[in-house]
C-alpha cells in the first residue's frame, strides 16, 4: 500500500497553524507563498520525491534523451542538493571560476537534502527543529582541514556556535534522562528517571548527568528481582565475560558477534533484561541490538565490556564518545545548507553571518533565474545521465512529468549512490554492483511541539530512551539561543519534542541490508494517519499521567521520512574490511568526466564526509585539466 495523495493532505493539515493551507501547500510551486521549511505532515522523503526514481530503480522504466534539444548548457551540472552537492557545488566555483555556470538539480521540494528545515509558526512565535542531520559531530576532532575551511568560507565559527549552547539548562531544573518501560513488553508503563549513563555523542556534561546510583536507578524498573540484580551487577562490576581470551581473540569475537547474542551467551541475561537494551543502538547505528556487534556496542557506552582489557578507545570512537555533541544550529545543519545556498545565491536572502541565517528568510523564487551563475532546480528528478566522455548530457524530468535535457563539462552526482547505476548506464557492471551495495538505513525523525513541558518537569526528565515502542528516542529540543533566535525558556511555553523512530525487524538471520529493504517498505506502506497515531498513542502513555492531553497538547506535527536515511556504513557482522573499502572505491570511480559524491560514497553518514566527498570529486576534475 503506498501513501495515498489524502493521507499526504491528511498529515499537512496541520500547516495552517505553520501559516498555510493545503491549497497553498498544492499550489506553491506556482505563486510567491512557496516556502518548503513550513510545511508540516510527511517531509523528509516526501510524496512526489521518490516516484519517478521507483520507477527506475524498481521497476526498470527507461528515458531517452537521445531525440531531445539541449535546453540549456552549463560548466557544472551536480545531482542533488544536498550539503554534499551544494559544497561541490561551492568548490568548483573556488577551483574553475567564481564565474562559472553551475545547476544544481534534485528531486525533493526543498535543498538541504538529510539538512532538512522545519518551522512552525505557533501564535505568532517561530520554532525551528531540525528534519534530518542535526548537528556537526565533534568537529576539532573528526573535521578535516577542506572541510573546516569550508564553514570557514561560509561564515560559520564553531567555537562561537558551540557558546550559544546552553548545556547547563536542563540539568540545573534537575532534569535528568530517563527510561520508559511498556506494559506489553514488562507488564506495565512505568517511566524511571535519573539514568546515570553517558551517551555518544552527549550534549550533556557527565558530571551534570542528575543521575541516580545504578542499582537505584534499575531497582525501579518494573522487571523480576534477579533480572535487577543481573542487570547492577552488568553495569557496576567489572567482570570478564571472556575468560581465557587474549586481547586479540577478545576483539576478533566481539566483532563477529552481535550485542545481543553476546549478552545472551556470555553475560547470559534473561530475555526480558535483554529487552531494556533491543533499541540503544537505534540513533546511532538505525539498527537493534542484534544487528551491531559487540565491539560497536562499546562505543555506544553499552555495559558488560570494560572488564576485557580491551585497549582504549581511538579515533572517532573516542571523539563521538568524548567530545560535547553541542555545536547545533536551531534547524540543525540546514543552517549549513542555507549559508552554502546564500553564498553562491546572495539574492535569495539577506545577511553576512551564521547568527543572521536562523532567522533569514530565503525566497525561493530565487533560487532558478535566468541571470543567475548558480541555480538551484527543486521537484527535478534526474533519470538519466549520457556521454560521460565528453559533454555530458543529463536528462531529469520536472514536477508536471516533463522530460528535459541540460549539457554540462562537468557533473558531480551527489545524491544517493545506489540510484547512481539506474541513471548513468554507461559503467562497468563491477562499478554498478559496487554502488548497489549501499543500501541506506530507514529512519524517521517526527517533530512535534507541545503546548507546554510541564508533564516532562513533573517527571523530571528531557530525554527518554523507550526499548520497545515505535519510538525510541523521545527528547526536549536542544537549548540553543543564537541571534535573535531564542529556546524556550521555562516549563509554561510551547517547545518542540524530538522522536527517532528506526522501522526496522528484529531478525538475526537478516544482515542490515534486508532489514533495511524491510524496513523501507514497511515505512512506504504505513499511511500518515498510523504515523501520527503512533506518536499520540505514544506520548499520551509516557506523559499522560503527568497531565500531558494529547488532544489539547499538540500544537503541531512534522514526520520527516527517510526511507533512504544513513548510508550504509561497515558492520563487522557481515562485511569483510579489506573487501568494503574495495568497493567503495570501485563505486565512487570516476567515469569520465562525472564523478561521485555525498556521504554514501564514504560509507559514513557524516556532514563532513558529505564534504570531503564533494572536495574529491571536485578535485577529480582538476586532475583531468
Amino acid at each position: 500500500m503506498s501513501i495515498t495523495r489524502r493521507d499526504f493532505l491528511n498529515g499537512v493539515s496541520i500547516g495552517v497553524v505553520a501559516g498555510l493551507s493545503p491549497i497553498d501547500i498544492l499550489n506553491a510551486a506556482e505563486n510567491s507563498t512557496y516556502y518548503p521549511p513550513s510545511l508540516t505532515g510527511l517531509r523528509g522523503n516526501h510524496p512526489g520525491s521518490f516516484e519517478n526514481a521507483h520507477k527506475l530503480g524498481r521497476d526498470g522504466f527507461k528515458y531517452s534523451i537521445q531525440d531531445l534539444a539541449t535546453e540549456e548548457k552549463y560548466d557544472l551540472v551536480v545531482v542533488g542538493a544536498g550539503i554534499s552537492g551544494l559544497a561541490a557545488a561551492r568548490f568548483y566555483q573556488l577551483k574553475f571560476g567564481l564565474k562559472s555556470k553551475i545547476l544544481i538539480l534534485d528531486n525533493h521540494d526543498d535543498f538541504g537534502g538529510h539538512a532538512k528545515r522545519n518551522e512552525f509558526n505557533i501564535n505568532g512565535k517561530l520554532i525551528l527543529s531540525y528534519g534530518g542531520t542535526e548537528s556537526l559531530q565533534s568537529p576539532k576532532s573528526l573535521y578535516s582541514k577542506v572541510a573546516l575551511s569550508l564553514l570557514k568560507d561560509i561564515s560559520i565559527d564553531i567555537d562561537e556556535l558551540g557558546r550559544c549552547f546552553n548545556k547547563n539548562f536542563y540539568p540545573k531544573m534537575g532534569l535528568s534522562r530517563g527510561v520508559f518501560f511498556d506494559k506489553e513488553t514488562f507488564g506495565q508503563d512505568k517511566m524511571v528517571s535519573g539514568d546515570p549513563g553517558r551517551a555518544v555523542a552527549d550534549d550533556i556534561d557527565p558530571n551534570d548527568l542528575n543521575g541516580k546510583k545504578y542499582k537505584d536507578f534499575i531497582n525501579e524498573f518494573p522487571l523480576s528481582n534477579s533480572d535487577k540484580e543481573s542487570l547492577i551487577s552488568l553495569h557496576e562490576k567489572r567482570i570478564n565475560y571472556l575468560p581465557g581470551k587474549s586481547v586479540k581473540e577478545c576483539i576478533e569475537y566481539l566483532s563477529k558477534t552481535s550485542y545481543k547474542n553476546y549478552l545472551i551467551k556470555n553475560v547470559k541475561l534473561s530475555e526480558k533484561a535483554i529487552h531494556y537494551f533491543q533499541s540503544r543502538s537505534n540513533d546511532f547505528f538505525a539498527n537493534g541490538i542484534e544487528g551491531i556487534s559487540a565491539l560497536d556496542a562499546r562505543t555506544l557506552g553499552l555495559p558488560g565490556l570494560d572488564g576485557l582489557s580491551l585497549p582504549p578507545l581511538a579515533g572517532p570512537g573516542k571523539a563521538e564518545f568524548e567530545d560535547p555533541y553541542i555545536y547545533h544550529f536551531p534547524d540543525g545543519n540546514a543552517s549549513i545548507a542555507r549559508l552554502l545556498v546564500r553564498k553562491m545565491i546572495p539574492a535569495v536572502a539577506p545577511g553576512i553571518s551564521m547568527k543572521d541565517i536562523v532567522l533569514s528568510k530565503f525566497d525561493y523564487s530565487k533560487l532558478d533565474i535566468p541571470n543567475n551563475l548558480v541555480k538551484i532546480r527543486l521537484n527535478s528528478t534526474v533519470v538519466n545521465v549520457t556521454d560521460p566522455y565528453s559533454n555530458v548530457n543529463i536528462g531529469y524530468l520536472d514536477k508536471k512529468g516533463k522530460l528535459h535535457k541540460v549539457q554540462a563539462k562537468h557533473t558531480v552526482m551527489a545524491g544517493y549512490n545506489m540510484m547512481i547505476p539506474h541513471i548513468l548506464s554507461d559503467m562497468s557492471q563491477e562499478q554498478k554492483k559496487s554502488l548497489s551495495a549501499n543500501v541506506k538505513a530507514c529512519i524517521v525523525y517526527s517533530k512535534v511541539i507541545i503546548k507546554n513541558w510541564n508533564s516532562f518537569y513533573k517527571l523530571g526528565v528531557h530525554e527518554i530512551y523507550v526499548p520497545k515502542m515505535p519510538y525510541s528516542r523521545v527528547k526536549l529540543d536542544y537549548p540553543v539561543n543564537i541571534g535573535n533566535y531564542k529556546h524556550s525558556q521555562n516549563p509554561n511555553e510551547p517547545i518542540c519534542v524530538h522522536l527517532v523512530h528506526v522501522p526496522t525487524v528484529i531478525d538475526p538471520n537478516l544482515d542490515a541490508r534486508s532489514k533495511s529493504r524491510i524496513g523501507r517498505y514497511k515505512l512506504l506502506s504505513t499511511p500518515f494517519s498510523e504515523l501520527e497515531k503512533d506518536i499520540r498513542n505514544q506520548l499520551q502513555r509516557m506523559f499522560g499521567a503527568a497531565g500531558f492531553n494529547h488532544k489539547k497538547d499538540i500544537l503541531g506535527i512534522t514526520i520527516n521520512r527517510w526511507s533512504h536515511g544513513y548510508s550504509y556504513t561497515f558492520n563487522s557482522l557481515y562485511d569483510n574490511l579489506n573487501e568494503s573499502n574495495k568497493i567503495i572505491e570501485i563505486a565512487r570511480a570516476p567515469v569520465g568526466n562525472i564523478t561521485i559524491a555525498n556521504s554514501d560514497s564514504s560509507w559514513i553518514p557524516f556532514t563532513h564526509t558529505a564534504i570531503d566527498m564533494a572536495y574529491r570529486a571536485v578535485d577529480e576534475f582538476s586532475k583531468k585539466v
